[in-house]
Parts: structure tokens; C-alpha cells; sequence
């Protein structure tokens, strides 16, 4: 249960007479009423009500939708107060408006209270508006607002989508949390017309029936709802912040998971494992093939040693760290202008895929293959380069990829590094972090060189599928917790 559903639970308890005991020496509600009545009968002596407003209609067995102590009265919303519905005066006369009374509208309130007044009306202009005295009542009776209350603490204009009552001897609070009630919202909604734009009249809103308890009851229970509600709301930052917890908590494992995966802590080391110094030694030799084979450049035989300063943390023996830039190179993404854009695929034309269509809501493109320079294969590992996807780690599709991605690509055989490892190591600080804390990235994008410092751990091989298998089984077990 969270806030709200305690909060309306509370209010429940109230009008139906369960919040607080009943007191036999309490002055029933039949009394109040005929007080109220008494009341309306002074009001239209004085010419403030018609006779019409003395009326009233009985409630049948079927509006009482439950059971209320035999001290309290069914009674309609009219019957115990002044109801009103607002007006707007004509806008074509801009003298009926300024600073004499507010005027307000459903924004003008929130939580119960009158948060601004964005609009007034002039001494001139509040004869043409319906003004209602300090203690009032109004709700919002149509739109997606409807159903919202709000007391006044002062005399107030307001327009046609709000109603207000004004309760007479009543506890003015009791009659507000009547009107917050999970039963009065419902009654609402029973009896607003329309679909889209729902709408209550006055007519229907004022003749909702309501429980009436008696004087002394009411002054009790919103004495007891002031005491509950502070603590509801304490219990709601608490759910909240456990929610928050709770929606953080898989990702923050993961964090570290992949934190303690590139340290060398997640799975044990395996003596009989052929240490990573072989690994490197096979990686150098790959890379001087390519070179005579004209496929990468001498440069690209270059190294430069680790310092004992550069290393962030330890990492096993059978380890070795590497210069990311080494090992791998960054290629960034292109495409031709949008004018050659398709969003039908056809002969000749190849899928352009963006950071979207790697989430929610892809939107296929495709472009000619002639111009598709930047190409990837199923499995290549695509990074986010700048705005609000920095530090995204995609695996690829067959098809092209634009200027917001950049491809992964190695610099030796790729049968010499675990795949995966090295995806999951995408996803880990040593790299989050520094492209996140890199401001040319965020603006303009990433390269190669951008990442000259970026170092990576590299296990025996044997050791990286075992760090791969654990991560995998791990994750599927937080991804569980999530359902």
C-alpha cells in the first residue's frame, strides 16, 4: 500500500464512522441539521438565499452505499452548506478584470490549499463573478484536474470548472475530507457526462449524498486525520526512497558485479590458466603479421609502458594490464544526407540503424549501399558517443551505423580476446567514467585519441569465459528480482 492508498484508506475509515469511537453524550446529527436548516431560513430572511434553497430531497435506501453509526444522517451536499458553480465574466471587457478579488482557476490549486493567484477581478468585474466567503470549499468538476479541492482563506471569484460549497456550522475540514474521499470521487465519476473531457454540473454535484456525523465527532476525527497524515506522509517519503532503492538496487549490483569482474575478484584464479603475459606475447605477434600484410600501420606496433601511477587498482598475477588504444581502435560512424533516406527497404539499400533503434522505438531507415561506409556484422560492439546516451554499449546488427556510434575494432585476431569480456568491460567504470567525465565527448563526440589513456586488464583467455559465464549467470539472477 503505498501513500495515496493510505491516505484514501484513512478518509474511508472517517466517513463511514470507524475512525474514531462514537461518544453517546455527543448531540446527534439530526440536531445539526435542523441547526443548519435554521440557518438557511435566516439566510433567506435576509434576502442571501431563496426558498428553493430550503428544499430538500430524500435520500432513498439505494443512495447509501454503507452503514454509518445511528448517530449520524445521510444527508445531500446542499443540504449542509451554500453551493455555487463559478463564472467567467467576458473577456471582451478587459475592465471587469485586476486586483480587487482573485480569480481562480483549477491551477490556482494544489493539496488542498490556494497556491497562487494568477488572475484577479476588478471592483466593476466581481459583479459579474460569483463570490464566496472565507472557509469555502471548491472542486474542480471537469477535466483531467476533476475532483480536486482546495479551502479558501479568504473571499475568492473562480470559473465555471470549479463548484464550491460553504458549509454552514459544520467543521469546515470534516466536509473537505468528505469531498477527498475515495466514495465522493466515485460518486463524481458516476455522475459526470462525457467521455473525453468528463464534466459534473452543479445540479448533479450538489445533490451527491454524504454522511453527516455529529459536531463534536467531526472536530474529533479531523483532529485525528491532522495526526495521521504527517505520519502518512513520512511513510511516503520512506516508500518512495525505498522504490528508488529498489529501482537502483539491480543496476547498482551490476555496477559492481562488472567492477569486481575487471579486477579479478568475481571467479577464482586457475594456476594451471596460461598467464596473460602469453596471451600478449600472441596479440604483439598477430599484430606484426598484420603490419607485413599491410593491413595496419608500424605505428600501430608502438607501446608504451604502464607506470606503477597509471594503475588503479591491483589485478591478479596471471594479468596484465594494457593500453586500451593497443589493443583496439575506435571507428566512427557516417551517413549520407537525409535527402538519400528511405524508409521502405529496397534492392540496393542497406538498414541504418541510430542509438533509437537500438531501444524502445526504432524507426527504421535505410540508405543506398553504395554510400554506406561505415558497415557492422551481427555481434560487433557499437558505443554511444556523446548527448544522453554517452557511455551506451550496444551490440550490433548487419547493417550500417550513424555518426552517433562508434564501432569496436580490433587490431589482432579476435579469436585471442573473449568477446563478451570485452563488452562487459564496456560497460564497467574504467571506461563509463572516463567518457562520462570527458566534456568534449558529452558535446562533440569521442575518438580514438580521446581514449588515450583508457586502460584495459587483460586476463588469461581461459580466465575471461569463466568471468563471462559467472557475469552472465549472475545477472540473469538480479534480472529475476526486477519481474
Amino acid at each position: 500500500m503505498n501513500a495515496q492508498q493510505l491516505k484514501n484508506s484513512i478518509l474511508q475509515e472517517a466517513i463511514m464512522g470507524r475512525l474514531v469511537p462514537q461518544d453517546p453524550n455527543d448531540e446527534p446529527a439530526s440536531v445539526l441539521l435542523d441547526k443548519i436548516r435554521e440557518e438557511k431560513k435566516r439566510l433567506v430572511k435576509e434576502g442571501k438565499l431563496k426558498k428553493k434553497d430550503l428544499e430538500e430531497t430524500p435520500i432513498s435506501q439505494d443512495e447509501r452505499p454503507f452503514e454509518i453509526p445511528d448517530s449520524w444522517e445521510w444527508v445531500r451536499l446542499v443540504d449542509i452548506g451554500i453551493a455555487e458553480t463559478g463564472t467567467t465574466p467576458s473577456k471582451s471587457h478587459p475592465e471587469y478584470f485586476g486586483s480587487f478579488i482573485p480569480f481562480l482557476g483549477p491551477a490556482n490549486m494544489l493539496n488542498g490549499q490556494i497556491i497562487s493567484e494568477t488572475q484577479g477581478l476588478s471592483e466593476i468585474g466581481v459583479n459579474y463573478g460569483r463570490i464566496v466567503p472565507k472557509g469555502s470549499i471548491l472542486q474542480v468538476c471537469i477535466g483531467g484536474s476533476i475532483g480536486k479541492c482546495a479551502i479558501v482563506d479568504k473571499p475568492v471569484t473562480f470559473n465555471q470548472q470549479i463548484n464550491s460549497i460553504t458549509p454552514l456550522v459544520c467543521v469546515i475540514g470534516f466536509i473537505y475530507h468528505v469531498l477527498q474521499s475515495d466514495y465522493f470521487r466515485l460518486a463524481i465519476k458516476d455522475k459526470s457526462t462525457g467521455t473525453a473531457t468528463p464534466i459534473i454540473n452543479r445540479g448533479n454535484w450538489e445533490q451527491i449524498a454524504i454522511p453527516l456525523p455529529p459536531l463534536a465527532e467531526q472536530k474529533r476525527i479531523v483532529a485525528k486525520i491532522e495526526e495521521l497524515l504527517p505520519k502518512v506522509e513520512e511513510y511516503g517519503k520512506a516508500q518512495e526512497a525505498l522504490d528508488k532503492l529498489n529501482e537502483e538496487l539491480p543496476e547498482k549490483l551490476k555496477k559492481s558485479i562488472l567492477q569486481e569482474a575487471i579486477m579479478g575478484k568475481l571467479v577464482p584464479q586457475d594456476s594451471n590458466d596460461e598467464p596473460a603475459s602469453v596471451l600478449l606475447n600472441k596479440i604483439r605477434e598477430e599484430k606484426k603479421r598484420l603490419v607485413k600484410e599491410g593491413k595496419l600501420k608500424k605505428k600501430d606496433l608502438e607501446e608504451t609502458p604502464v607506470s606503477e601511477d597509471e594503475i588503479p587498482f591491483e589485478i591478479p598475477e596471471s594479468w596484465e594490464w594494457c593500453r586500451h588504444n593497443e589493443l583496439f581502435d575506435i571507428s566512427g560512424g557516417s551517413q549520407p544526407p537525409k535527402s538519400d533516406f528511405s524508409t521502405e527497404e529496397k534492392k540496393g539499400y542497406i538498414r541504418l540503424y541510430q542509438i533509437r533503434d537500438y531501444g524502445d522505438s526504432p524507426s527504421p531507415v535505410f540508405i543506398p549501399l553504395a554510400k554506406a561506409s561505415k558497415i557492422t556484422q551481427k555481434g560487433d560492439i557499437l558505443l554511444a558517443r556523446y548527448g544522453g546516451s554517452l557511455g551506451k554499449v550496444f551490440i550490433a546488427a548487419d547493417g550500417a551505423y550513424n555518426v552517433a556510434m562508434a564501432k569496436v575494432e580490433y587490431l589482432f585476431d579476435k579469436s585471442l580476446i573473449n568477446h563478451d569480456y570485452l563488452y562487459y568491460y564496456y560497460n564497467c567504470c574504467l571506461y563509463q567514467d572516463l567518457v562520462r567525465g570527458n566534456n568534449r565527448s558529452a558535446q562533440g563526440g569521442f575518438n580514438k585519441e580521446d581514449l588515450g589513456s583508457l586502460l584495459f586488464p587483460l586476463p588469461p583467455l581461459a580466465e575471461q569465459k569463466r568471468i563471462v559465464s559467472k557475469i552472465e549467470e549472475l545477472f540473469h539472477e538480479i534480472d529475476k528480482l526486477k519481474i
